[in-house]
């Protein structure tokens, strides 16, 4: 697919008649099939995908009008629901149910005329880091498929690393979206909390969840968020902001005043090797003309705490629902006590990592812990907030790593989540304070997995992070594809 590995590209292609858009989804749907030990799609949807790219393809020839995604095949993270398709989570307790509405994000693809090819794998219920928590396996690296792909989103990120869709959804809760990019050498965007609904996303922590995008370059990254941001009657907390132009001005050049995390650079925990690499991509930013100023962060050692405790606080409210009576799996053993059949049901249902997070939130959430734990989180959330815009009111954005390491072997620390839990460390301050953040690709680890850098900007300033990006990208990065 790489004739047509642009959004612009694949449209130029269509419209001058060198392709059909049913040519191009026999091409994924034959990528797919020859990748399906990768693991990343939980469905594919290959009758209704040619379907749809056969209607297309009739109103092109018609000379009729099309949408700003025509043609684009996209796949969807398994917490998206998508009307008369199965929305599982990645999980047994879920098994078999079919959504009976579509995700507002969905809608607009489909209003785009964008052609959604099937569902992706993931971490159950969103919870992990590794992609290796599904109840249908792990998704393996495309790049080393010993290696994670990371987590949650490793479906979505390993469909766009190996070129099974062009495009990909994602939801990022503490760096879903981000830190899978980063392990498979791909952009990942999250953006600014409320600025894409999240009607239709099943539920993890609700007052962190986004929905972000996958992509190989940062101008499909941009159309996509165009045609799915915005307003939402059926979501609350979706800004009312008008949506920019995103796709303006990506080539803007102008001289950037930059910070960078010195708590985060010099962290024991981040790869020496990295390290390096990232204080000479700051050298060469500076003598590119722009300004990079180290900043004090002390809080860096409190953000993943903080974020543990009122995220499983939350989704311990939120999978409450999920009981084997109003829907899910309910457990075959007959003649329980009601307390019995509900504690029967979600002990088979849910996963091991699922269960330990509901009970982490429920014991945060108890008599007697609750402001020991949960009260004080929400002091470290609003502490952190409050440092970060005061960095962000001084400078154009924040730049810090993706990730402590490159991506790491399957099983290698399944049997230790506290380290799991801190290799977030550098991801879940942006969903803490709601701002946009996206990784971009930098460059190869001498161990040949790729590695990014992260970039944080002012809350709805997306406009700003896509052209950073995007200056960083083209310029600066190594792209690493899959052949």
């Amino acid at each position: 697919m790489s004739e047509y590995s642009t959004i612009h590209l694949l449209h130029k292609a269509l419209h001058d008649g060198s392709t059909t858009c049913t040519a191009v989804v026999q091409s994924y749907l034959d990528r797919i099939a020859a990748y399906t030990r990768l693991n990343a799609f939980r469905e594919v949807y290959a009758a209704e995908a040619l379907a749809q790219a056969t209607a297309l393809d009739a109103r092109l020839q018609a000379g009729q009008p099309v949408g700003s995604l025509a043609g684009v095949v996209i796949g969807i993270k398994d917490v998206i629901c998508y009307a008369g398709h199965q929305v599982g989570a990645a999980s047994r307790i879920l098994e078999g149910f079919v959504s009976p509405y579509s995700a507002t994000a969905v809608e607009r693809l489909l209003a785009a005329d964008a052609i959604i090819i099937g569902n992706l794998n993931c971490d159950e219920f969103a919870m992990g880091s590794t992609n290796e928590n599904s109840a249908y396996g792990p998704v393996r690296n495309a790049l080393d498929e010993t290696r994670v792909p990371g987590g949650s989103s490793g479906g979505s990120a390993v469909a766009v690393q190996a070129d099974l869709c062009l495009v990909s959804l994602g939801s990022d809760t503490g760096g879903s979206v981000r830190q899978p990019a980063d392990f498979c050498g791909i952009i990942g965007l999250k953006p600014t909390y409320g600025r894409i609904s999240r009607y239709g996303l099943i539920a993890y922590a609700s007052s962190f969840d986004q929905i972000g995008v996958f992509g190989k370059n940062i101008a499909d990254v941009a159309q996509v968020l165009q045609a799915i941001a915005g307003a939402d009657t059926y979501d609350s907390t979706a800004s009312q902001l008008a949506v920019p132009d995103y796709q303006a001005d990506l080539t803007h050049n102008k001289s950037w005043k930059i910070a960078y995390l010195k708590d985060a650079i010099h962290h024991d925990g981040l790869d020496p090797e990295m390290k390096a690499g990232f204080l000479h991509f700051f050298e060469e930013m500076e003598q590119a003309g722009n300004t990079v100023e180290a900043v004090d962060f002390n809080c860096l050692d409190y953000v993943v705490p903080a974020y543990y405790v009122l995220t499983t606080a939350e989704a311990s409210s939120n999978l409450s629902r999920f009981d084997g009576v109003k829907y899910g799996h309910r457990t075959a053993h007959a003649n329980l006590a009601l307390s019995d059949f509900y504690k029967q049901s979600r002990s088979e249902g849910f996963g091991k990592e699922v269960k330990r997070r509901i009970l982490l939130g429920t014991f945060v959430l108890s008599a007697g812990y609750f402001d020991a734990y949960f009260t004080k989180a929400q002091k470290v959330r609003r502490l952190v907030m409050d440092k970060i815009n005061t960095i962000l009111a001084n400078y154009d954005a924040i730049l810090l790593p993706t990730v402590p390491s490159t991506a790491f072997k399957l099983g290698e620390k399944m049997e230790d989540p506290i380290a799991m839990y801190l290799a977030d460390i550098y991801t879940v301050l942006a969903n803490l304070v709601g701002t946009p953040a996206i990784s971009v690709p930098l460059t190869v680890h001498s161990n040949g997995m790729p590695y990014g850098i992260q970039i944080i900007t002012r809350k709805f300033d997306e406009a700003n992070l896509l052209r950073l990006a995007h200056t960083i990208n083209v310029t600066t990065s190594k792209q690493v594809t899959t052949s």
